[in-house]
């Protein structure tokens, strides 16, 4: 895909470094961020629907889609891949994680040693017409520090790229693992939609 091409890959690693999260430009069009919302309505597309408050993590759903993924879908978590994986390979690299194979492939292993260790959020909705309010946010907690908040603006196609647990960061002693937690603040008015790409299958 021409948009993911564009990214400044080299910039995003460095950000996901520092920053714990990198944002990109525009990866889908106004119009595939409005087919993928008007997607949602229709149940067949769908495995799995996951009401927030009857598991206590807030209010709202999320759905997760049924294989094959709609093509927009499939071609955007390809292409994202292959410059995520090397990040996700040095990642490993400062912790001193062996696993075998590296991610050099597509996986389907959540509560294994293969869990991918980057996703992204691409917003689907236009912040100020579609909503107010919701902004995500990032947690990033460090040992025996306070944790550290941070709101991340989007705007409409846009995406976020951050850690599904923790990421690295370097210490007196080496890299350690810092804890990364993400949500979204209360929603104003409106509807906010996003489209969530992991790299490896939720239950």
């Amino acid at each position: 895909m021409g948009r993911v091409a564009a990214v400044d890959w080299r910039q995003a690693a460095a950000s996901l470094d520092e920053r714990g999260y990198a944002t990109t430009a525009a990866l889908l069009a106004t119009e595939q961020c409005r087919a993928l919302v008007a997607l949602y309505d229709e149940d067949e597309a769908f495995r799995r629907r996951v009401v927030m408050q009857h598991h206590g993590f807030g209010r709202g759903e999320y759905k997760y889609l049924r294989y094959p993924l709609p093509a927009v879908v499939e071609a955007l978590r390809q292409a994202i891949y292959l410059h995520l994986a090397a990040i996700a390979n040095r990642w490993r690299e400062r912790l001193r994680e062996v696993e075998p194979g590296d991610y050099n492939c597509l996986h389907q292993d959540l509560y294994g040693p293969l869990v991918f260790p980057l996703q992204l959020t691409v917003l689907l909705s236009a912040p100020g017409e579609d909503f107010s309010g919701g902004e995500f946010l990032l947690v990033e907690q460090r040992p025996r520090a306070q944790s550290r908040g941070e709101v991340v603006p989007l705007k409409q196609g846009e995406a976020v790229i951050f850690p599904v647990h923790h990421r690295p960061v370097d210490g007196t002693r080496g890299a350690y693992r810092v804890t990364m937690r993400h949500g979204v603040s209360r929603l104003h008015c409106g509807h906010r939609f996003t489209l969530g790409i992991i790299f490896h299958d939720a239950a």
